[in-house]
């Protein structure tokens, strides 16, 4: 796949390509200020969506400890950003695409606003299983240390789990684009990729134990399953696609 950045063409002068990215870049920016502006004034909304989880596993004192003045502050940041980022996703993809996209032929740029739409929705399917199974991740947690332990969570680590959670589910979701595009790509085959099938599960749930932040069992099986499933559907979309 011939990719020509730009607005026109290849014959368009490197300045005028820096300056198409830095419009893009600027949009980009813009639209994570405002992301991080929304995220800062939601932020009792959405430290209650993140308490969630814990207060399902302790619905009796799930508050969580600060001892540092500046914690609370450094914690709302942390969450506005988080948030910003993952609301300005679709932005982030698409402004990425448009610069990519003029220097494609006809077939590739239709591809390329497929994937960008798969990568989106993938990502958030990621994201939202780790937030749907974080809850059994804290009772596991809380098992392994014992009874003996009463549970009163500093917001920075709790908070850094969970999030980093969401983060590596959602990129770890992108598995079947990207396997995808290495069909569409030719350095793969859909009859290759099934003539591997039994390496392929195992090298996904070795990489579903290594990747899974909280390192519980009921995690690994969360993002572990949905990939081997992702591997056949991603086989069978490059067989749709004419690829052997």
């Amino acid at each position: 796949m011939a990719i020509r950045f730009g607005r026109n063409s290849a014959s368009m002068p490197l300045s005028e390509h820096f300056k198409e990215l830095r419009s893009r870049l600027l949009r980009i920016f813009l639209v994570v200020s405002v992301g991080v502006v929304v995220g800062f004034v939601l932020y009792p909304q959405l430290l209650t969506l993140l308490q969630h989880p814990y207060c399902k596993v302790s619905p009796k004192h799930c508050n969580f400890l600060v001892t540092n003045p500046l914690e609370g502050l450094s914690v709302r940041i942390k969450v506005s950003i988080y948030f910003s980022f993952l609301m300005s996703l679709p932005a982030i993809f698409w402004h990425s695409w448009r610069f990519i996209t003029p220097g494609l032929k006809k077939r590739e740029r239709s591809y390329a606003l497929s994937f960008v739409a798969a990568s989106v929705v993938f990502f958030f399917l990621g994201a939202t299983t780790a937030y749907l199974s974080f809850s059994a991740a804290i009772t596991w947690l809380q098992n392994v240390g014992g009874q003996q332990l009463t549970t009163y969570y500093s917001p920075s680590q709790y908070i850094n789990l969970f999030l980093l959670m969401l983060v590596a589910f959602g990129l770890t979701f992108e598995f079947p684009v990207a396997l995808v595009a290495l069909q569409l790509a030719d350095l793969v085959t859909p009859r290759g990729l099934l003539r591997q099938w039994r390496y392929a599960i195992i090298s996904i749930t070795i990489g579903a134990a290594l990747i899974t932040p909280s390192g519980d069992p009921l995690s690994m099986f969360a993002l572990g399953l949905p990939l081997v499933l992702f591997y056949f559907l991603a086989i069978g979309v490059g067989r749709l696609l004419g690829k052997k």
